[in-house]
């Protein structure tokens, strides 16, 4: 939702298992079918499966490969957030009902959490958020125009911790130019995670995209984000959370 950012706090420290620059991290080195995610085997109840039948007209996106109509699917003017990985949409439906101006594109690959959130929004007759099940790259890349995003949300995406699972991390530097091209200028993308390496390296890699100014790191949420579950896991273990906020400047 849309908020001023305060003053900047300090970068954190570059961490000695994350160089600051890789040949793996450039787009051109990243495998083009490599997720970012492992997709959650198991059956769906009947209740979701409900829900996905019943809804899905009313707020779910079509799948291909086609442009989005961001004016068609939000109105003429509406502001538009891309939120990318909901779980199960507990925090969409609460930005959502604190944000009614702000459209909100949500996307997830994961169904039975398509299907819950598809539920909450028609209980709650959210008409302002439509949801995408979809690879957030490719959505990205293929379906939405450049410039036409007021910002892009990745809170708690999965950090992939062991060295040799980094190169599947999805805020990497191909990652971060995508979502500049896509922002409008005075965009947001605003990051969380509770994985303090993936922390310092996301701070090095949006610090290096010339298409974005990291204006601020901190270890306390910006009032408008809600905790999430997988933050009050985190918490709970005694992860440290970090927000991290980018901004593509105006002209």
């Amino acid at each position: 939702m849309s908020a001023p950012v305060p003053a900047a706090g300090p970068l954190p420290a570059a961490s000695p298992d994350e160089p600051a620059d890789r040949p793996a991290d450039r787009p051109a080195d990243r495998p083009a079918d490599l997720p970012s995610y492992k997709l959650r085997r198991g059956r769906m109840s009947a209740a979701r499966r409900a829900a996905l039948a019943a809804h899905a007209e009313r707020f779910a996106v079509p799948a291909g490969d086609g442009p989005l109509d961001l004016a068609a699917l939000f109105g003429p003017g509406t502001p538009v957030v891309l939120e990318v990985g909901f779980g199960m949409g507990e925090t969409t439906l609460a930005m959502a009902q604190a944000d009614p101006a702000t459209g909100l594109l949500a996307a997830d690959v994961h169904t039975p959490g398509v299907a819950a959130l598809l539920q909450g929004l028609a209980e709650r007759g959210l008409e302002h958020v439509r949801v995408v099940e979809d690879d957030a790259r490719r959505l990205l890349r293929r379906r939405l125009a450049p410039g036409s995003l007021a910002g892009v949300r990745v809170f708690f995406p999965d950090p992939w911790p062991k060295p040799r699972h980094h190169k599947r991390r999805l805020l990497d530097a191909s990652f971060a130019a995508l979502v500049a091209g896509r922002l409008a200028p005075g965009g947001l993308l605003h990051v969380a995670t509770d994985w303090e390496p993936y922390a310092e390296r996301v701070a090095g890699v949006l610090a290096a995209e010339p298409g974005l100014v990291l204006e601020q790191v901190r270890h306390e949420p910006p009032p408008w984000r809600p905790r999430t579950r997988f933050e009050a896991r985190g918490l709970a273990r005694g992860h440290v959370v970090t927000d991290l906020l980018a901004r593509r400047p105006a002209p």
